[in-house]
């Protein structure tokens, strides 16, 4: 036999318990060339997902704090506490609020701080509120056929037919105040 034979047959011979041992040696010779990489990874994930983890919580408490302030708010409105921790938790939650509040209070001054939101949905219809409130006709981008027919119903008051009856034809047949759009366009035919 010869030694290459012979170094077959022992490589042949090892048991698998000796081959799970060489293996452990290969594992540990890996592990120790690269344990500040393994090491790094294993904090960097448990810090990714602890992170998030904790972020989650702090977002639902978030909710939950704002939730409860809004019911409290819903009882009694005028609660300062409720209020400031609604503005601290959603402050998007608290215009909408304050919103509201102006709206059923007619109260002008609300809407018109109101115009300066960061929300332009909500900053465009406090405008448009405030603008109904103080008789005035205001552009708004999401109520803009409310505002053709308030156009159209200033000139008419002011007898300018014409303008009123081009106003109320920017208003198509498929939209929810076509009636009134209509109907406001029988005050703009003149019987000779």
């Amino acid at each position: 036999m010869s030694l290459k034979d012979e170094v077959e047959f022992v490589k042949g011979s090892l048991s698998s318990d000796e081959k799970i041992l060489e293996s452990a040696f290969k594992l540990e010779r890996l592990y120790k060339k690269h344990k500040i990489k393994i090491w790094a990874t294993v904090v960097v994930l448990v810090l990714f997902f602890g992170g998030g983890i904790a972020m989650q919580a702090y977002q639902d408490s978030k909710i939950q704090n704002a939730n409860s302030a809004l019911l409290t708010l819903q009882s009694t409105p005028d609660d300062a506490s409720a209020l400031s921790a609604l503005k601290e938790n959603n402050p998007k939650l608290y215009d909408l609020f304050i919103y509201s509040q102006a709206i059923s209070n007619k109260d002008a001054k609300a809407l018109a701080v109101l115009n300066s939101s960061s929300d332009t949905l909500l900053a465009d219809l406090s405008k448009y509120h405030a603008g109904i409130l103080d008789s005035k006709v205001v552009d708004s981008q999401y109520y803009q056929e409310l505002t053709l027919i308030q156009e159209a119903f200033v000139a008419l008051k002011s007898g300018k037919k014409d303008i009123a009856k081009q106003k109320l034809t920017l208003i198509g047949e498929n939209s929810p105040v076509s009636n009134i759009a209509r109907l406001l366009k029988h005050y703009t035919v003149e019987v000779k």
